[in-house]
């Protein structure tokens, strides 16, 4: 099941980043008094009551502006407000009712999605009363009074954003067929292996980086078997997309990677893997999502005995957190190699889903053990009691240990390469939750 996502927009120094950090729990955006600092989206995972959901925030729309920073700002915050199930829009009692706040509500009517209407910085809700009713003028339903530096007025307004989950949001499918997000930065070639791997011109495809607009669902069938690839967009219009280009795509690809099971990360052969390549990677790696690593464009590169081993030495150096990732080299453009993607796909599926029994990890946790004891500080030695599985999709183990402070993380990856040697488990991440035990007769 994919997180709904929230995009919270409104026009510059409202106040978007501290409701946006209030609710992630942490300082994620800048915050500062000179409108037109958030200048990225940044994303978080919230949870509230029984609800999980990713919400972005924006840089403020400013609806006719020729500036460039927020021009840009508002063709980042549009491509939010597509991708979004739920949109908040920000506005500021303290300022009032602007004609700016009308044009933007003019923007969310249109992109006819839910709006939750917050009025922010209602410090005191018995003076600011009148002022909070204003925002009636927009349109758009109830305003919902907040304040996010003093956390007042939340709960509220979340249970109102929260009410629009099971019916526009939450992914209901009981689809078995594998979903593959390929994602990668603009112009890697991502149109363009989906238009082979189906046969026909079905995507957009240019040498202009970014022309896809939209993420696009595609159903391709090989060898009987049904695959659901996601293609992440770029951007809605060509124009300022140099400097840009990576904010433009890190929402799509949020999306797209939530929708999935595995990811397909493009790299050009060319280029080499990029400082984007690792964010992207992050992303998936960070979900716990099937990662498989292919190398585009190969036709393009000369090559010798040792130019696949460079590749690969590179790749595990840049992408050290994706180690267990599988490796393809291909081209989009000939078709080499292209079926052994769909092999690949299935394995990592397999890999994702694989449950270990309880009996069977303890041999392996205690034979480990036995070969490498467990770290010990200041006269106090690590113990591990047992470890089990307790879910799947990434596979997710708990350990249980007398203190969690002795757990170190090198030896957390040692046991995790331990259960790799026996298993496999190629394609995907492993997740460890490391929870104390008192010991018996304590």
């Amino acid at each position: 099941m994919s997180k709904p996502i929230i995009a919270i927009v409104g026009r510059p120094n409202v106040g978007k980043s501290t409701l946006f950090n209030k609710l992630a729990g942490s300082k994620i955006s800048i915050v500062e008094d000179t409108p037109g600092v958030t200048r990225d989206r940044i994303y978080a995972d919230v949870t509230w009551l029984n609800y999980d959901f990713t919400m972005i925030d924006t840089g403020g729309i400013e609806p006719e502006s020729d500036d460039i920073i927020l021009s840009s700002m508002r063709t980042q915050a549009e491509i939010a407000i597509d991708t979004a199930q739920v949109i908040v829009f920000v506005v500021d009692v303290k300022t009032g009712l602007t004609d700016a706040d009308y044009k933007v509500a003019d923007i969310l009517r249109r992109a006819q999605k839910p709006v939750v209407l917050c009025v922010n910085k209602v410090d005191n809700l018995q003076k600011s009363e009148y002022d909070v009713y204003e925002f009636y003028n927009l349109g758009l339903g109830e305003p919902f009074a907040v304040s996010s530096a003093q956390a007042t007025g939340l709960g509220d307004f979340l249970d109102e954003v929260v009410k629009y989950f099971d019916q526009d949001t939450m992914d209901t499918e009981d689809d078995d067929s594998p979903k593959i997000a390929v994602i990668g930065k603009p112009n890697v070639g991502k149109s363009s292996l989906i238009n082979k791997l189906i046969g026909e011109e079905r995507v957009i495809v240019s040498e202009i980086a970014g022309t896809t607009r939209d993420a696009i669902d595609t159903l391709i069938q090989y060898k009987d078997k049904d695959y659901v690839f996601i293609d992440t967009a770029g951007l809605r219009r060509k124009n300022k997309i140099k400097q840009d280009l990576e904010r433009y795509s890190i929402i799509r690809t949020v999306a797209a990677i939530e929708k999935s099971d595995i990811v397909v990360l493009l790299i050009d052969a060319v280029e080499g893997v990029t400082e984007q390549d690792a964010k992207i990677a992050g992303i998936a790696h960070e979900r716990g999502k099937g990662a498989i690593v292919a190398i585009n464009k190969w036709d393009a590169v000369e090559k010798d005995d040792k130019t696949m081993y460079k590749y690969l030495r590179e790749i595990e150096d840049k992408l050290s957190f994706m180690r267990y990732s599988l490796k393809l080299f291909i081209s989009a453009l000939t078709g080499q190699r292209i079926n052994k993607l769909f092999e690949a796909i299935d394995t990592v599926m397999q890999n994702h889903a694989l449950r270990v029994a309880t009996g069977v990890l303890n041999d392996i946790l205690y034979d480990a053990m036995a070969m490498n004891q467990p770290p010990s500080d200041k006269g106090k030695r690590l113990k591990i009691y047992y470890m089990t599985q307790i879910a799947i999709k990434p596979p997710t183990f708990i350990l249980f240990v007398n203190d969690k402070q002795l757990m170190h993380f090198s030896y957390r990856r040692y046991i995790e390469n331990q259960i790799r040697e026996t298993f496999g488990f190629k394609g995907t991440p492993l997740h460890f939750i490391i929870r104390e035990r008192k010991e018996k007769g304590r």
